[in-house]
This record gives structure tokens, C-alpha cells and sequence, in this order.
């Protein structure tokens, strides 16, 4: 098989790019990490409705209209009508600029509830023992009942945690051979997004070890440093090359994979970044931390790394029998 990129997907990727960068560059990343953490308002402190919530509804529309949401919904349908290639490059360029809130369901939602491919409705989806975004969401996918707020290390992914429920293995995930199709397609999106964080923390690392200097020369000239940087670039592209492939096979053993690939290369890519940069990586003023603090929190989602261990591992003897 060809996995090289067709002209059309690279535009496809510039396109959502561009969108996102212009849209969603770091000021609105600041801005909304600040109305998570409180400090958005006026001059004298006070707080409106506008002032406290972290999903801009007026962007979720813009990416409805962008066919964001509709990407893979027939056109016959009113979507774009592309494919499970195309959406794993558009959610990779997401997580590349952190976008916050529940992007996947509301994809997977598209044709199912209404409003979601236009981006009129926020939706999220019950899995894994948590649920995304429950307050700021319009439509539930799943049964939500009991939910109570968790505290979340990441300032933009607020979590309710479920009751304790049968029918759940030690990590969270569901006690079963294989997952749904759409917790399936939700592992391999979720696998683009950690690819797209990889990818943004292996620059930003790259840039930082070019222009900090130390003993008179860039730390990148310093072999240790050069050892992160190179090991954080070959799990990028190990990851890349195994999400894009299951993004073609839409095998369950090679999404497992890709997963595995692509939730190390975020959270090690995330933590080897914040070494190059040393004690200002620590900062809040860095935006190093989001990107670690929000790879902890996809690698939860779907079943997370225990279901995709599992799935590996059957798909591996079943292979060799």
C-alpha cells in the first residue's frame, strides 16, 4: 500500500492548519486555559457567563462550517464525504494546537444527532468510567446518570467520573474481545491527536534547543540534548507511519498499535520536551505542561492502553497460531 499523502490531503491538512492557527493560535490557547483556571473577568474581578466557560461555541460552529465535524458524513447527507484518512490528518492537526473539548464524539455524532455536523451541538460520550465536557455539552451519548466531577490535570478537558460499574476491567476499560466501531474509530482519532501533540512538542523542543544558549553555544550542540530531540523525532514518525496505516486497514490489531505508538510518543515526547527546556518548561508560562497534562488525559480515553495491550496481544497470537 501507498501511504504517501495525495495533493489533495496535503491541502486538506494545510487547510485545517491555517483554519486552526488562525482561529485557535497560543493567545486563545492562554486566553481559555485562563477562563478554566479562574483568572479571566474584568478589572475588579467579576466573573460573567461568558467569562467562565472554556468551550467557544462560536468556533465549534466555525469548524461545523468547515466541515470539520462532517468530514466522513456522505454528501449525500450534507457532509464532505472523505474518509477515516482524511479525519485522522484533521484531528492530528488538532491536537497539535491543544482544541479543546469534545471534538471526537461530535464527529462520531455527525448524520446520528442533530445539529452535530454543523457544529450547532456540542456532544460527548460516556467510556471508560469518564465523560468529557458533561456540563458544557448539549447531548449525552450513553448513560451519564451519577456522574460526579473529577479534578482534572487538565485545565481544559473537564472530567465527571462515572459510579463503579460491573463490566469494567482495572483500567477502565470494557471487559470484552473487541470494541464497538465507534469507540474503534474513537481510539484511532484519539491516536491522531497524541500524534499531532507529539509532533508540536518534538518542534517546540527542536526550536527551544536552537536559540537557548548555555557555556556560549545552543544547548542543541550539547550530544544529550541532541539524544532527546532525536529519540522524541523517531517516535513522531514511527507513530505517524502506524496511524496513517490504520487509518487505511481500519484493523482493530493495527489501531491497537497505532494507539500504543502514538500515546508514548505524546506523554514521552511531552516529558523530554520539558527537560530540553529545563527549569522554564516547568513554568505555567510554558505551554509544554498543557500539552503533557493533556496526553495523560487521552490516554484514557477508549479503553485506553490496557484495551489496545489487549487487542495487540490477541491479534499477535492469533497471528502466530
Amino acid at each position: 500500500m501507498d501511504f504517501r499523502l495525495t495533493d489533495d490531503q496535503r491541502a486538506l491538512r494545510q487547510g485545517i492548519r491555517e483554519l486552526l492557527e488562525g482561529r485557535f493560535g497560543r493567545e486563545a490557547l492562554r486566553a481559555a486555559v485562563d477562563r478554566a483556571d479562574g483568572r479571566g473577568g474584568t478589572a475588579d474581578g467579576k466573573r460573567t457567563a461568558e467569562d467562565t466557560r472554556v468551550l467557544d461555541r462560536d468556533l465549534w460552529r466555525e469548524l461545523g462550517a468547515a466541515g470539520f465535524f462532517a468530514l466522513r458524513l456522505p454528501e449525500a447527507e450534507g457532509g464532505v464525504g472523505q474518509g477515516l484518512p482524511e479525519a485522522v490528518l484533521a484531528f492530528e492537526e488538532a491536537g497539535r494546537v491543544l482544541l479543546p473539548g469534545p471534538l471526537i464524539a461530535t464527529h462520531l455524532a455527525a448524520g446520528a444527532v442533530p445539529g452535530a455536523a454543523t457544529g450547532e451541538a456540542v456532544v460527548t460520550s460516556v467510556g471508560g468510567g469518564l465523560v468529557e465536557w458533561l456540563d458544557e455539552s448539549d447531548v449525552v451519548r450513553g448513560n451519564a446518570g451519577g456522574a460526579e466531577p473529577l479534578a482534572s490535570v487538565d485545565p481544559l478537558t473537564p472530567l465527571h467520573r462515572l459510579p463503579a460499574a460491573t463490566g469494567r476491567g482495572p483500567g477502565g476499560g470494557e471487559l470484552r474481545a473487541h470494541r464497538p466501531p465507534d469507540t474503534l474509530l474513537a481510539s484511532l482519532l484519539t491516536a491522531a491527536e497524541q500524534l499531532g501533540s507529539a509532533a508540536r512538542t518534538c518542534e517546540t523542543a527542536v526550536q527551544h534547543a536552537r536559540t537557548r544558549e548555555q557555556f556560549g553555544q545552543p544547548i542543541g550542540a550539547f550530544q544529550a540534548v541532541q539524544q532527546l530531540c532525536a529519540g522524541m523525532l523517531v517516535r513522531v514518525e514511527v507513530a505517524r507511519a502506524a496511524v496513517y496505516a490504520a487509518s487505511v486497514t481500519v484493523d482493530p490489531v493495527d489501531i491497537a498499535a497505532a494507539r500504543l505508538l502514538a500515546d508514548e510518543a505524546a506523554v514521552r515526547g511531552a516529558r523530554d520536551c520539558l527537560q530540553v527546556h529545563g527549569g522554564m518548561g516547568f513554568t505555567w508560562e510554558s505551554d509544554v505542561h498543557l500539552h503533557l497534562k493533556r496526553a495523560w488525559i487521552r490516554t484514557h480515553r477508549a479503553g485506553g492502553a490496557t484495551q489496545s495491550e489487549e487487542e495487540l496481544a490477541e491479534g499477535l497470537v492469533a497471528g502466530a497460531a
